[in-house]
């Protein structure tokens, strides 16, 4: 495993192949034959439809055991229950996802992240409506972490609780084995997935044929469950039922449909097409057939509530099946963990998230990172989640309030998109507004399971949002404050004039975050020394809101009088490696290879003092953003620049 840095003290050009292949590889390029519209769909199994695909183990169970309302199961309960996962799965993930959602993509990426950069989100400024926009957006990528943390918790106790169908002495140990295998699982992320990550699509399809298998078995037992394919009888169920079996219903079938959302966080990595394709021809039909299976086992025999998924396997394929389960699980929580990283990264590149140590685990991929601050957060969350629930029936009351409300932010943010991209407004309304209308019924239907476990992942995701709010709104107030201590050129040319400065030989580049005037850097250099190196270049970097920018407008170089300034322009999903940038502008003949061979960099390093004298945050955020400065990773190490190569200029800036 390695930095995104290639060599920490070359500027090589095996660094410019590189960059080439991050740009052509940043978005998705669609497959050009069915065969390997299939190889990407069978990727896709593992990645995208890991989650939803394991939730069988838990979901029906729950959905009948709330539609039974705490008494003996009726035959028209478990029809109601099983008729509300289907037109769940078939609704949401089908209808709103596959055909809707897909749409809403930038330039092929997928994902809260990309909604925001399309609807400009980071343009926007405090006080204007569109502010709104912004919290509800990052709510939702907030959303992802506390789905992060209880998807691995609930899959894999959820496996491991097969044990007790022919073992119930093993109850004691299926807490502690779920650990074991979850502390595995983090510990396992340094290493990186890219080659074990080869074989979770044949596993994964393996398992949807395998419970696809057991579902057929089921519906021999009782073929009457077929009627739950009409969408009347859980409605009918769901008019005559107390509000407070609705809810539960509603809220347990929802359990279903978690890990939908996948499929758009996951499209700029497999595209349109082959996602398409493995769900409709593959997860869901599996699916279904698993669920009416368990749907007509309770039909034959009601006494199987307790686990319905491990009864419909025969007596000698139980454990087998647990050893399966818990591998699919394992699978499924990997995906989570690799969003996680994935959507980090894209929040740092964007401005919401401070830079975090960000670490490369396959060279061929830029997909494959790995963030170790997010990884021990999420691993601690996670064995908190087992530990304090302690089993898939209770964490099921904490499962589902986010990804529903994540679905209602995303469901809103589309409809935002297909205006601005000029759908009449008629037809949003119509369209979005139907599909709103059923989010928001889920949502309601979650939210009374707060007190049993909801505030679990919101707590988390509150957590995570006010971290990404203060972090914006601070770097805001800091911009503002540099702004107004930044010279303009034509002032520190004057004073340059004024009191010639000494020029000692060699070509210095100052990274500057603005495109305008003088960096504090080069002010305060000349300010402390009365020296300013005799060649400069002033080195922006500008975070695009697409997803990769081509390897050939990477580098804009301007020639201003007395020193060139340099722009270097990414994608919201590429790494930014500074060395290899300049590598390209060698090559472009931008610059020369003795400039860039000889370069030295001096970088601000900003010590940020929280006031309450200088309005703009309430003091207790100014210090949590100083204290988050503080621990950010330097620039320098961020943007791969040899750290033998790196000036540091200290300034205060007060806020």
């Amino acid at each position: 495993m390695r930095a995104y840095c290639s060599e920490p003290d070359s500027f090589g050009l095996e660094n410019l192949s590189m960059t080439a292949k991050i740009a052509k590889s940043s978005g998705h390029a669609a497959p050009k034959s069915t065969v390997a519209t299939l190889g990407v769909s069978l990727g896709a199994l593992g990645v995208v439809y890991g989650d939803i695909g394991t939730s069988p183990l838990y979901a029906l169970r729950e959905a009948a055991k709330a539609a039974a309302g705490g008494g003996a199961l009726s035959p028209a309960a478990a029809v109601a229950a099983t008729s509300a996962i289907i037109w769940s799965l078939v609704v949401i993930v089908a209808l709103k996802y596959a055909l809707l959602i897909l749409r809403a993509d930038n330039r092929g990426e997928g994902g809260i992240m990309a909604m925001l950069a399309i609807l400009h989100a980071r343009a926007v400024q405090p006080g204007r409506s569109g502010l709104i926009l912004l919290v509800a957006g990052l709510v939702g990528a907030a959303l992802l972490y506390g789905d992060g943390a209880i998807t691995p918790a609930v899959s894999v106790l959820s496996a491991v609780e097969g044990l007790k169908t022919d073992a119930p002495f093993l109850a004691p140990a299926v807490v502690p084995i779920t650990i074991c295998i979850i502390v595995g699982l983090f510990a396992a992320q340094r290493f990186g997935t890219a080659k074990i990550g080869r074989v979770f699509g044949p596993v994964m399809l393996l398992w949807f044929l395998a419970i696809a298998l057991l579902g057929i078995g089921g519906i021999a037992r009782a073929p009457h469950i077929l009627v739950a394919f009409d969408p009347f009888i859980a409605i009918d169920f769901l008019r005559h039922a107390p509000f407070a079996v609705d809810a539960a219903l509603l809220g347990a079938a929802f359990l279903a449909v978690t890990g939908g959302e996948a499929m758009y966080a996951d499209l700029g990595h497999f595209g349109v097409g082959p996602i398409r394709l493995a769900w409709f021809a593959l997860v869901l039909p599996c699916l279904l057939l698993n669920y009416l299976g368990q749907g007509a086992l309770l039909l034959d025999n009601p006494s199987a509530l307790a686990s319905p998924f491990w009864k419909l396997a025969p007596g000698w394929a139980h454990y087998p099946l647990v050893a399966f389960a818990t591998c699919a699980t394992i699978i499924a929580s990997q995906s989570i963990i690799s969003g996680a990283f994935s959507l980090t990264r894209q929040a740092i590149q964007l401005g919401f998230l401070p830079r975090l140590r960000v670490l490369h685990t396959d060279a061929a991929s830029i997909g494959q990172v790995y963030l170790p601050f997010v990884n021990t957060g999420l691993a601690i969350a996670t064995i908190t989640a087992v530990v304090t629930f302690g089993s898939s029936d209770a964490l099921a009351g904490a499962y589902g309030i986010a990804v529903s409300l994540l679905m209602v932010i995303t469901t809103l943010l589309a409809a935002l998109i297909a205006r601005q991209w000029g759908y009449a407004l008629a037809l949003v309304l119509a369209v979005n507004g139907a599909f709103l209308t059923i989010d928001l019924g889920f949502f309601v239907a979650n939210s009374v399971k707060i007190f049993e476990g909801g505030w679990f992942p919101l707590a988390i995701a509150g957590g995570v949002a006010l971290l990404m709010l203060t972090w914006r709104r601070g770097q805001q107030l800091v911009a503002a404050a540099r702004a107004c201590m930044r010279q303009s050129s034509d002032a520190f040319r004057a004073d340059l004039k004024a009191r010639p400065p000494l020029r000692p030989a060699g070509v210095a580049a100052f990274l500057t975050p603005s495109r305008e005037g003088v960096p504090l850097s080069l002010s305060r250099l000349y300010a402390l020394t009365g020296a300013i190196p005799e060649h400069i270049i002033l080195l922006s970097i500008e975070i695009l809101e697409i997803p990769a920018v081509a390897a050939d407008d990477h580098v804009q170089l301007i020639a201003e009088d007395g020193y060139r300034r340099m722009i270097l322009r990414y994608g919201f999903t590429e790494p930014v490696r500074v060395p290899a940038a300049l590598d390209i502008a060698v090559a472009q003949g931008k610059l020369d290879a003795e400039t860039v061979r000889d370069l030295v960099f001096y970088v601000g390093r900003e010590a940020v003092i929280p006031s309450r004298a200088v309005l703009g945050m309430a003091y207790w955020r100014e210090k949590l953003f100083a204290f988050m400065q503080r621990n950010a990773e330097r620039p320098a190490a961020y943007f791969c620049i040899p750290p033998g190569r790196v000036i540091d200029v200290g300034t205060e800036i007060e806020i």
